[in-house]
């Protein structure tokens, strides 16, 4: 399975990918390393993203995911997938792929923004991206899950709404 963590900036995804693919005993990949020097100057920059930014960026997580799945590997990835166009092409090309859309409300995200440091995407942007978001609809299959709580909060209900098993503890 490939399991992709979608969500707005802030949501969690990186913390709650990481924690996936030590639950899944696989790799983890960042949406954020297959931004563009362009796309990350840009956001820096405090400009956001246009659809036409995006596409390339889109491609390479689904190269690197369709990689993960011709080898028979699991895997999780972060994403930002805010629109359906692009959970679509996420989920289109490889097979037995799945996401989950982590929710925060946008005073929460911003707080948690305004403590983030040495990550290049400004608070400033956080705005753009909840104009842009398209949440998950039903027939999506994508489950919305809270991201609120611990980190393993989050990522027990996760776990729930993808029907998976936690690993007992070792020792």
């Amino acid at each position: 399975m490939i399991l992709v963590v979608a969500g707005v900036a802030g949501s969690g995804k990186t913390t709650i990918g990481r924690l996936m693919a030590a639950r899944l005993h696989c790799e983890f990949a960042d949406g954020d390393a297959f931004h563009s020097p362009a796309n990350v100057a840009k956001m820096e920059a405090g400009i956001p993203l246009t659809d036409a930014d995006r596409w390339p960026w889109l491609e390479s997580i689904v190269t690197w995911m369709d990689g993960r799945a011709a080898a028979g590997e699991s895997a999780v990835v972060a994403c930002s997938a805010l629109r359906r166009a692009y959970r679509n092409v996420l989920l289109s090309g490889s097979a037995g792929a799945r996401m989950v859309f982590l929710v925060v409300p946008q005073s929460d995200d911003e707080a948690r923004l305004a403590h983030r440091a040495g990550h290049f995407f400004p608070q400033a942007l956080l705005r753009s991206q909840f104009a842009a978001l398209e949440l998950p609809e039903p027939d999506e299959d994508v489950p919305l899950v809270r991201a609120e709580g611990t980190p393993d909060q989050t990522a027990d209900r996760v776990m729930e709404a993808l029907g998976l098993q936690r690993d007992p503890p070792q020792g």
